[in-house]
């Protein structure tokens, strides 16, 4: 019957076997038509990409040279030991206690996977044997191991979390500690220009790089692991059973080398590209702090439309670089995926038949009755030793092909690690550096500046700015010896600066807009270095910087009159809150603990304070500091001028020596000097005449009152002309010859 009804169904079947074979084929075709013009399209758009991104110069934010990208090469390596020094500082340490662990568990788990596929061959063989009770037997077992190999699994995730965090707090201590030591976090963006979002490589470039150290130490430890113990046991057991083992081995060999190098020949530059998306977040996160900062300025103005703009154009390039990547990652994983899983398997089962097939169930070293036994066992012994032999080898084939795998697909991770290495490392070197005072700037030249060349005001110096100067603290006084104010862009905007103010004086520093009297601040409280002369001048604890917005701190309102010291800072001084008391009742502020509801009332003081508020607390900070000079910046401009006086008065019974910028001539009869900048580059230091300067500046504002009402009276006196018809003795210019000039 069997014979009439199988050629009758036969010819159908290969029938309908055409069908779909042809449908296959007609569906592929169109497939391929349909995507054509898309990664044409996204091939030449990368293309273009890529000849942009090729500068002539080299853009913020970025040390390397435009011949040095990140990758996998001699660069990656120095870079890597320096970070791993950091994170594995000593032998006995955390983290190497928290890797040995790890590795213990990533040893186990091969030995539990060699054991599982051991018990898969034992568990079919009971199967063709027909045996039931070794069935269950084998079974049992199978499932009491699975306890300890779960538990493996699970101990194997939670110790690479945790070895990823112990990671990322030793990067953020060594982070932190140089970034707070010798002001780093003002130089750092105020002086240098390579790291242009310091937040970024501070948060999400060292979680990036903890991460990627950790995993990628699980992803290529246990697979080399793997592979060596699979291969030895997939070895002894061909050579147990008098298996030919070279034809095999060169399969393999083979596979893996041509996969090695197609792959590295293919493989795009994850390095860079991920370097480059960091970067662009950055940027974008950048842009939303900044309007968050600015949220009222920008309200005031209406520019919303302009941010939007500035923030739809920062995401775009960002979403162009994910697309660019994900566009790279498609073709690289299909080629990855064709060659580990299709090609591999092919090869994996001519490894797996040739041995069985050439096999003679006894090995040369086998004694003359074990060679007996075995060539007179029977088919049934024969086929499900087959059977338990091929289970087993194809199991440990596989989990050697996919260990394989993973090694080669870690290539992608160490390409990738590559570009988080290259920012991390970047950023430590611009700390150190930066702490060392060298800084570098967008606009640096290669070449240095010609030798004696002379600063003018007026000039910027291109290329290095070379630190040249002395800073020697004395106990009184300040002087100032050929010191030049350089704007960190290179500006000169004071060529040589002499001054000496000694014990007992107090400074009144004026000028107009930019002409170096803030900037005169910030070197003399260390902000900005000494480029040539030599600057004497009291340690930092004895200076106080008070600047016209003071900075509120997050914390209690307690802390915002003791800034920057602790409560523990504040008892060890011998202060108490009722000393806090009387010093807020000297700035006008004895008010505000009442109405904030205490000493110990948290908010977020910069909004809730006014600006005078806020410039009165920053005034009773010098009052709690009590510093031997207090620089003032404009820093009572939302003062009353009564409250004004009082705390000036105030500051000069206490002992304290100012050196004020202001503008208003109220202030001038508590400073005894003056030091007058033109805007020029020129300067002029003097005693200070507060009669005589204030007659002198009454007799501007009454000149000034009268020269502006001269337009008004000519105009007038044409209009009455034209009215009656006739002329006038005084000449009525329309450009008057007096002009005013400030």
């Amino acid at each position: 019957m069997s014979q009439i009804i199988y050629p009758a169904l036969q010819g159908p079947c290969k029938k309908s076997s055409l069908i779909r074979r042809a449908a296959l084929l007609a569906l592929t075709a169109y497939g391929i038509k349909t995507l054509y013009p898309f990664v044409y399209k996204a091939f030449l758009k990368r293309k273009t990409q890529l000849l942009k991104s090729q500068p002539n110069g080299t853009p913020k934010g970025s040390t390397e040279n435009q011949g040095t990208t990140p990758g996998v090469n001699k660069d990656f390596l120095r870079r890597l030991v320096y970070l791993l020094k950091i994170l594995f500082p000593r032998i006995l340490c955390h983290e190497f206690g928290l890797l040995g662990m790890h590795s213990v568990a990533l040893i186990s788990r091969t030995f539990l996977s060699i054991y599982v596929a051991s018990l898969d061959g034992k568990i079919v063989k009971t199967i063709v044997k027909k045996t039931p009770k070794d069935f269950i037997f084998e079974l049992t077992k199978w499932l009491l191991i699975a306890i300890p190999a779960t538990f493996v699994n699970s101990a194997i995730r939670y110790l690479e979390g945790k070895l990823c965090l112990a990671f990322r707090t030793r990067l953020v201590n060594h982070a932190y500690k140089l970034y707070f030591s010798d002001q780093t976090y003002y130089r750092v963006s105020n002086m240098d220009s390579r790291l242009a979002n310091p937040d970024q490589s501070l948060t999400e470039d060292i979680v990036m790089f903890a991460g990627s150290v950790a995993h990628l130490y699980s992803n290529l430890t246990k697979p080399i692991l793997d592979v060596s113990l699979t291969t030895y046991t997939l070895l002894n057991t061909a050579k147990s059973k008098g298996a030919n083992t070279t034809w095999p081995s060169f399969i393999a060999g083979l596979a893996v080398f041509v996969t090695a190098k197609v792959l590295r020949t293919c493989s795009p530059k994850f390095g860079k590209l991920v370097a480059e998306e960091a970067k662009r977040k950055g940027e974008l996160r950048y842009m939303h702090s900044r309007i968050i900062t600015n949220s009222e300025e920008i309200a005031f103005y209406g520019g919303h439309k302009v941010e939007l703009s500035l923030l739809q154009h920062c995401y775009k390039d960002l979403a162009s670089q994910i697309n660019l990547i994900l566009f790279e990652r498609l073709w690289y994983v299909m080629l990855e995926q064709f060659l580990m899983k299709y090609v591999w398997s092919a090869s994996g089962l001519v490894m797996v038949a040739v041995p069985i097939i050439t096999a003679t169930g006894y090995s040369e070293s086998d004694s003359e009755e074990v060679k007996k036994l075995a060539l007179e066992m029977k088919e049934e012994e024969l086929v499900s030793e087959r059977t338990e032999a091929f289970t087993t080898a194809r199991n440990l084939l596989t989990a050697a092909a996919d260990a394989t795998e993973r090694i080669m697909s870690s290539y992608k991770e160490v390409t990738e690690l590559a570009g988080y290495t290259s920012r991390v490392h970047e950023m430590f070197t611009v700390f150190e550096d930066v702490r060392s005072g060298i800084y570098k700037r967008a606009a640096d030249v290669q070449s240095h500046p010609e030798k004696g060349a002379l600063m003018k005001h007026g000039f910027r110096i291109e290329g290095p700015l070379e630190i040249k100067g002395q800073v020697i603290d004395v106990e009184h006084g300040i002087i100032c010896e050929n010191i030049p104010v350089i704007t960190p862009t290179g500006d000169v905007v004071v060529a040589c600066l002499n001054m000496k103010v000694e014990e007992g004086m107090h400074l009144l520093i004026t000028g107009p807009n930019g002409c170096g009297k803030s900037s005169l601040f910030r070197i003399l409280s260390g902000l900005w270095p000494v480029y040539s002369g030599v600057l004497y001048k009291p340690p930092p604890q004895h200076m106080f910087y008070i600047p016209q917005r003071p900075y509120m701190s997050v914390g209690t309102l307690r802390d915002q009159v003791i800034y920057p010291d602790t409560v523990d800072d504040m008892h060890q001084k011998g202060f108490d809150d009722k000393d806090l008391q009387d010093i807020l009742n000297i700035v006008n502020l004895n008010y505000i603990v009442q109405r904030e509801g205490g000493w110990n009332a948290e908010s977020d003081w910069k909004d809730v304070l006014s600006g005078g508020e806020k410039q009165r607390m920053g005034m009773a900070r010098m009052f709690y500091h009590r510093p031997k000079y207090a620089l003032l910046d404009e820093c009572t401009s939302a003062v009353s001028i009564d409250v004004e006086g009082r705390i000036f008065q105030a500051a000069k019974d206490a002992g304290i020596a100012l050196l004020s910028i202001t503008h208003r001539p109220s202030l001038w009869k508590y400073h005894t000097h003056l030091l007058q900048f033109d805007g020029e580059g020129n300067w002029k230091f003097e005693k200070l005449d507060t009669a005589a300067r204030l007659s002198l500046t009454e007799e501007k504002q009454r000149l000034e009152a009268q020269l502006d009402g001269i337009p008004k009276m000519q105009h007038r006196l044409r209009e009455l002309c034209k009215i009656l018809g006739e002329d006038t003795l005084v000449r009525t210019d329309s450009k008057p010859e007096l002009e005013l000039v400030e």
